[in-house]
């Protein structure tokens, strides 16, 4: 296990990276600050093709929240602080309806510098009022993808796509929001969200954060839609485990974007500034 310390300057480096003038590969770190840059360093990164990013907070026994829906405090500090900087370095964060409606999540960076992302919710029929916190209009980006023609506040975009049997297709969420200009996004929750981008196939990272906690009742983190029968038949990532100091991070490998961005973009070159080309 790699042990983390995300130190001012080496977030100043990995904000470099998502900002395309520098890389997470050179320079002189200690142990630790290094952990940081190849934690954070693949999700920053915009020489490759977008990423899909899903990160889950549970606790020991597979659990986001007790039995009443209490999840305010399953990820530790150091946990939450996480998922923020993860927040910072991608274009969007995606959350079902169930999760905004629930939880009221305002979805903005405030644990660490850096950029709020676009929000976006995915509610197909419609159910988020236009006054929740993550839709209060703050000059960033929010984006409601729906089946539902509802007419929506000024500033609100809308994604319509069809629904089958009430839901919306990963796939065609995934696509229509890299039309509206959106690179690298962060599919944060609940889990049913999560898990329909695993099972489609359309995650290149999945990060679980575990918390030193048992709950001991209360809904799990990724309830699969197709579960297996056999442990052989079971999906088995490539995993990299970081300590964040109050939660352990599993990073998982989900597909060859995934190795792509854990390879060093040069090596010992001078850094120059990083196109989409390359």
């Amino acid at each position: 296990m790699q042990m983390v310390e995300v130190t001012p300057r080496v977030w100043d480096r990995i904000l470099a990276v998502r900002a395309g003038l520098s890389c997470a590969c050179c320079g002189t770190f200690t142990g630790p600050e290094r952990a940081a840059l190849d934690l954070y360093g693949p999700v920053a990164r915009r020489d490759l093709a977008p990423v899909t990013v899903a990160q889950i907070g549970q606790s020991l026994d597979g659990r986001v929240a007790t039995a009443s829906g209490d999840a305010r405090d399953v990820s530790g500090p150091e946990g939450l602080a996480h998922l923020h900087r993860l927040r910072a370095l991608v274009d969007g964060v995606v959350i079902g309806v169930g999760t905004a409606l629930h939880d009221d999540p305002r979805l903005t960076v405030r644990l660490c510098a850096g950029p709020n992302p676009a929000r976006i919710v995915i509610d197909p029929r419609g159910r988020l009022p236009d006054d929740a916190p993550m839709l209060t209009a703050d000059g960033t980006r929010r984006i409601i993808v729906t089946a539902t023609p509802r007419p929506r506040a000024p500033g609100i975009e809308v994604l319509h796509l069809p629904a089958t049997d009430g839901r919306l297709d990963p796939a065609q969420v995934l696509e229509g929001l890299r039309g509206l200009g959106l690179g690298p996004l962060l599919i944060e929750g609940g889990g049913i969200t999560i898990t329909g981008f695993l099972e489609a196939g359309l995650l290149d990272r999945l990060q679980v954060s575990v918390a030193p906690l048992i709950i001991g009742s209360g809904p799990q983190g990724l309830t699969s839609l197709n579960p297996v029968d056999r442990l052989k038949d079971a999906l088995r990532p490539e995993a990299r485990i970081f300590g964040l100091g109050s939660d352990i991070v599993f990073d998982c490998a989900l597909g060859p974007q995934a190795h792509q961005a854990i390879m060093p973009l040069h090596d010992r070159q001078p850094v120059t500034r990083i196109t989409a080309a390359g």
